[in-house]
């Protein structure tokens, strides 16, 4: 098999990349990269205490870093939310994996989050969750394979689709 072999999910905070990409994953009998536990298990420290310490800039610097050096086969990965504004990470995502969105309603998203700060979703001052979801749409729908609309569906639903998409290309 080529070096594209593995899946990619994106997608806003809460937009289901974990619980999504786990459940494919079982599916498919791939293996599961939580990229944010990559980036603790690395660095010896949780994702906001490396942004206390470097900021939010160094904290996606190593984001970045830690995504465009991901070699894994057979994997479903699902990086945090934000990297899509790396580009040295998405362009290698690109060249191991097909990137899947998980596309979400704004209202859905702001149903999902309740309160930011408690799921750990970090906005730079004066930057509400309606800001940031304006703000990454478009990397989402640029860097996308393929996209799913998660409008009125269960995230069993979403795997069901995903899978199917997966066997039809194999």
């Amino acid at each position: 098999m080529d070096r594209k072999n593995n899946i990619v999910m994106i997608g806003m905070p809460a937009s289901g990349k974990s619980t999504i990409g786990v459940l494919l994953a079982k599916r498919l009998g791939y293996a599961f990269v939580d990229v944010d536990l990559v980036i603790q298990e690395q660095q010896g420290k949780l994702l906001k205490e490396i942004i206390a310490e470097r900021g939010l800039d160094g904290f996606m610097a190593v984001e970045e870093d830690t995504n465009a050096g991901l070699e894994v086969k057979k994997s479903v990965i699902a990086p945090g939310g934000s990297v899509i504004y790396g580009p040295k990470a998405m362009e290698h995502l690109r060249e191991i994996g097909t990137i899947v969105y998980l596309k979400i309603e704004y209202e859905d998203l702001e149903a999902r989050l309740g309160n930011l700060k408690d799921r750990g979703v970090v906005l730079k001052d004066g930057m509400t969750l309606r800001d940031l979801y304006a703000e990454r749409v478009p990397y989402y729908e640029r860097y996308a394979d393929v996209t799913v609309d998660e409008t009125g569906k269960t995230f069993g639903e979403i795997v069901d689709e995903l899978r199917a998409y997966f066997e039809r290309r194999a």
